[in-house]
């Protein structure tokens, strides 16, 4: 692919690996590119935030496409993933340690899905401390790993299917369909609280974006070989 190409806008679909964040993937697209063509400067950006601890499609935009960010951040999102019941973590998933625990001997499969109907709906939720929202001008996680404590204020978000695929206790398997600014680890957290114990998210993995699928993304890496040439790096 030329520069000129790149440069009047190209809307990547990739698999983002577990442990990297977001803004690490369009660090190595960038730095790819500037290296290829020996340039200083090129517009690369991200339509949707993608936890460290999660994986699948991230739509990166590049050149003239970063103009269309604002419109593919506003679609649905689909994520599969897996909820551990009878405990909670302080990020509401893997990243920090448990904190507290809870009985699950009243936790059955019924009581489990009819659960996940109440969650169908324009909702208010809370956003987790471990995020990077801004408040006081500071994110959200550097007061949590100050020990500061911060009131955090709600969000109205949509939940439009959520559909429980597999139950192996303390393991539920899900399936959801959201809106905009939906946090998917607070929606754990507040999973469990309604099921009377605890729950975190220990997996997830983002399956759609708008029309978008993860069936047709590919990895970071592979984009670079492929489009860029892999001796660029």
């Amino acid at each position: 692919m030329t520069l000129e190409e790149l440069r009047k806008g190209q809307v990547l679909l990739l698999d983002k690996p577990i442990n990297w964040t977001s803004f690490d993937v369009v660090n190595k697209i960038r730095y790819a590119i500037l290296k290829k063509y020996n340039i200083k400067r090129f517009k690369v950006g991200h339509a949707g935030t993608l936890d460290p601890l999660a994986t699948g499609l991230l739509i990166i935009c590049v050149g003239k496409a970063t103009k269309t960010i604002n419109q593919l951040q506003n679609q649905t999102k689909e994520y599969t993933g897996t909820f551990i019941l009878g405990a909670t973590t302080p990020s509401f998933d893997m990243e920090t340690q448990i904190d507290q625990t809870y009985p699950i001997d009243h936790i059955d499969e019924t009581l489990i899905k009819e659960n996940a109907k109440e969650f169908i709906g324009e909702q208010d939720q809370i956003p987790p401390i471990f995020s990077a929202i801004k408040k006081n001008g500071k994110k959200l996680y550097e007061h949590a790993r100050k020990g500061e404590k911060i009131k955090i204020d709600a969000r109205r978000i949509e939940i439009f299917e959520f559909e429980i695929t597999k139950i192996i206790l303390p393991e539920v398997y899900f399936r959801v369909k959201v809106s905009k600014g939906t946090y998917i680890r607070s929606l754990a957290f507040d999973f469990g609280k309604a099921l009377g114990s605890g729950a975190y998210l220990s997996s997830l993995k983002r399956t759609k974006i708008g029309n978008f699928s993860i069936e047709n993304a590919v990895s970071h890496q592979k984009w670079i070989d492929e489009v860029i040439g892999q001796n660029s790096l």
